[in-house]
């Protein structure tokens, strides 16, 4: 087709060259031809050049068409495929690395079937500790700020309960008095500065306390006063001593246990009765045993009972709670 267009206009030029030869060979200036001839003649020729052009140019354009349009869509349906393929495959690398994420992430809560089953295998843990098999052995720890009038409440309980009372602060003070003591110095120094003496040592001497107790006067219940004081006290201590019935927890306000600790300093002699080893014995107790009344909180494991009172309005309120825990007067 595009070959023909070419011919036609190659025809429509060459009439056009051929009648104005003739009029060139009759007079140079047409005068012998008449005007219709020539008018016909000019027509033919610009037929001939249109004709050209119409039929090339449509020729191109359906050759052109015919070439883009086959192979342009042979094209494109690989490259679509292979964009399909990467999709997926991207999608299933996504989803496997939040799945795996997902896996490793601690979980945040915890159904009843894995409480008991946690309770269950904290329980055959806890029978490998030094007193495991003996039910009898009944242990309350007993917390509070400084001051806050511990020594008098277990005092209390001692006679009418039938508790061993053993303080964490009194056995370390008399292992730091013990002439023969290697760790009498190390002691000394954590008291004075107000901070926790090592895990390790409390632990033993209360370990100690408790067999001696129950070897001599068949003792097995025990009021542990000032401990735990720290997380990984109160941890270890289930592990590897007993495990605690409960928490006594006396609440005190610190500008009362403040006087109260200055009016006792003025006879009791000891070093940490003074206003500087207070102070930072009520931060120390804020900071590190407040976490622990915390935690045993949310098992429900604590009985928190005001010290704002008088003695003895405040012992009345340990005996209800007592009472309420299934723990009865032993006279």
């Amino acid at each position: 087709m595009f070959a023909a267009g070419r011919f036609a206009g190659l025809l429509g030029r060459s009439g056009a060259r051929t009648a104005r030869v003739s009029l060139f060979s009759r007079g140079l200036s047409g005068r012998g031809l008449s005007s219709s001839l020539l008018r016909q003649t000019r027509v033919a020729g610009q037929l001939g050049q249109l004709n050209s052009r119409v039929v090339s140019s449509k020729s191109w354009n359906s050759s052109v068409r015919m070439y883009s349009s086959g192979p342009q869509a042979r094209q494109q349906a690989p490259k679509l495929r292979y964009f399909i393929l990467i999709a997926l495959i991207g999608t299933g690398a996504f989803l496997y690395t939040i799945n795996k994420t997902e896996k490793k992430l601690p979980k945040t809560f915890i159904t009843n079937e894995e409480y008991e089953a946690e309770k269950a295998k904290n329980k055959l843990k806890h029978k490998k500790t030094a007193f495991a098999g003996d039910d009898d052995v009944a242990v309350v720890f007993v917390l509070g700020g400084p001051g806050a009038g511990k020594g008098t409440q277990c005092a209390n309980i001692v006679r009418d309960y039938g508790f061993a009372h053993l303080s964490a602060g009194d056995l370390l003070r008399a292992e730091q008095a013990r002439p023969d003591s290697k760790y009498g110095q190390l002691i000394a120094n954590y008291i004075k500065e107000g901070t926790i003496v090592p895990m390790e040592i409390t632990l033993a001497l209360l370990q100690q306390a408790m067999r001696e107790r129950i070897a001599k006067d068949g003792v097995k219940r025990f009021l542990i006063d000032g401990f735990p004081r720290k997380m990984d006290q109160a941890i270890k201590f289930e592990e590897d001593v007993a495990v605690s019935k409960f928490v006594l927890f006396f609440e005190c306000p610190e500008d009362v246990m403040l006087k109260r600790l200055l009016k006792r300093g003025e006879s009791s002699g000891r070093t940490d009765d003074n206003i500087e080893s207070i102070r930072k014995r009520f931060r120390t107790f804020i900071d590190t045993s407040m976490p622990v009344v915390d935690y045993f909180s949310k098992v429900g494991k604590v009985v928190s009972v005001s010290c704002n009172n008088a003695p003895d309005a405040v012992y009345a309120e340990v005996q209800a709670a007592f009472k309420e825990r299934g723990i009865l007067p032993s006279k």
